[in-house]
């Protein structure tokens, strides 16, 4: 049966104060001469509608990120590098979301995955003098932003749960500016804040949890230049109860009497899906229309990414962990004469799009490959991880706490000055550092979500 169109519903004032009113145009005027609208400019800036029913955590995502000039890493389009709903499928994938919404810690999943700094309050660990002050801290502010995860029955609106970024707070009646993504059904409004809480403060009955808020802002360090975690399939799973749970127990079950011995253990427990975790970020070359390369600053991208691939293949861990027997799913096999490549289970990344399809990455395990741009070129040649580089950079970005179980203590000490961070170069520093925060994100997102169902999103 057809569905009748609709164009827009008529936002229910009270309690709502459309901005676009004469009343909303004076909160807006006050709370600016407050300095308390200082981020609405930016998200203003790049501010989008959601282009699916269900897509309002990914579009709230996508202008924040935007907003704090967070730089994606990957295309969007022709040369571009922006960040678009479409390339948010980290956590979830985007059929998943399209059908079935997205939940709240997923929500925060992405921003981090993506690269911000994301601190998350339920409700039930916040109360609503801590979302007055976030906001007004927020909105007095151009490095953070909040996101409101809330249910719109408290606004006499029709729908369930939805996500948007909070634009501004107007101290003087105690209002925030919800900046709604879905434009098509209410423009921006003005609620008060008591009642933006009451509307947090509800429990999704599809997962049993509460609503809530996030902060979303930049990290002071730069992202990964080569190495990225992915939660975005079944794998992440297995791997992440690798990382927390049975590679410690390996180690408190077993006594390696020598380093080999213990690497030996640790890379043949590994799960079949282990490079999944890790996926090489390998740059694409296209000629342009006009023939040209790559462009200035992708050149130099290039140069400090295989600056750090070269860092990580200068340890004495890769050394060792490149002498080791591999287990079937590593093994090398030799395709059409190029040489020996390392197989090793992934997902197809083309442009930024990933699809959903496994399939075995061939990364070669020669120092250099095809050339830059011009195929006769024999001066410009780009590096390419194979799985010694990604098990290395897996074993450097373990918690601390995973060798505690080693027993004895001669074997403790010589693995844990392998895996120390303290003397890297850094460029690799930065990048382990980076991943290693990556890591402790996802593992804590999982834990939460892996009770939850999606939660059914409205607009």
């Amino acid at each position: 049966m057809e569905v009748a169109s609709l164009y827009r519903r008529v936002l229910p004032t009270p309690p709502a104060v459309e901005f676009a009113s004469p009343e909303g145009r004076r909160l807006f005027a006050e709370a600016l001469e407050a300095g308390t609208m200082e981020g609405f400019f930016s998200l203003v800036s790049h501010f989008q509608t959601q282009s699916e029913p269900a897509f309002c955590g990914l579009a709230s995502i996508a202008v924040v990120l935007n907003a704090l000039a967070i730089d994606p890493g990957r295309r969007w389009k022709g040369p571009w590098r922006w960040f678009d709903e479409s390339m948010l499928d980290c956590c979830e994938p985007l059929h998943v979301v399209r059908s079935q919404g997205i939940t709240f810690g997923k929500v925060v999943c992405l921003a981090r995955c993506a690269g911000a700094s994301v601190r998350c309050f339920r409700a039930d660990h916040a109360t609503v003098h801590d979302l007055r002050a976030h906001l007004a801290r927020c909105a007095s502010s151009h490095d953070c932003h909040l996101i409101a995860s809330y249910h719109r029955g408290h606004f006499k609106q029709t729908g369930g749960g939805h996500f948007s970024p909070i634009g501004g707070y107007h101290a003087g009646t105690d209002r925030a500016l919800i900046l709604d993504v879905a434009r098509f059904k209410y423009p921006p409004h003005w609620v008060p804040l008591t009642l933006l809480w009451e509307a947090m403060n509800t429990t999704d009955k599809a997962t049993g949890f509460l609503r809530g808020f996030m902060l979303v802002s930049r990290h002071n360090s730069a992202p990964s230049l080569l190495y990225t975690v992915s939660c975005g399939d079944e794998s992440w799973k297995s791997m992440a109860k690798y990382c927390v749970e049975d590679a410690p127990n390996l180690l408190k079950d077993e006594s390696p009497d020598n380093v080999t011995t213990l690497l030996s253990r640790l890379v043949g427990s590994l799960p079949a899906n282990a490079g999944d975790l890790i996926k090489c970020v390998v740059e694409v070359r296209r000629k342009d229309e006009g023939g040209s390369c790559l462009s200035k600053e992708g050149k130099e991208r290039l140069v400090l990414k295989e600056k750090v691939l070269q860092q990580v293949r200068d340890t004495k861990l890769f050394r060792i962990v490149q002498e080791l027997q591999y287990p079937k799913r590593l093994r090398q096999a030799h395709t059409n004469g190029d040489g020996p490549k390392n197989v090793i289970p992934g997902t197809v990344v083309s442009e930024g799009n990933e699809q959903a399809n496994s399939v075995d990455l061939l990364l070669s395990t020669s120092p250099s490959e095809k050339s830059l741009c011009n195929p006769n070129s024999k001066n410009e040649a780009v590096k390419y991880p194979s799985s010694t580089d990604v098990l290395t950079v897996l074993l450097l970005v373990l918690h601390p706490s995973t060798w505690f179980g080693i027993r004895d203590e001669i074997v403790k000490a010589e693995f844990q000055s392998l895996v120390s961070t303290d003397d890297l170069p850094d460029l690799l520093k930065r990048e382990v550092l980076h991943l290693k925060r990556q890591l402790h994100y996802l593992t804590g997102c999982e834990g939460e979500e892996a009770s939850q169902e999606p939660m059914p999103l409205s607009p």
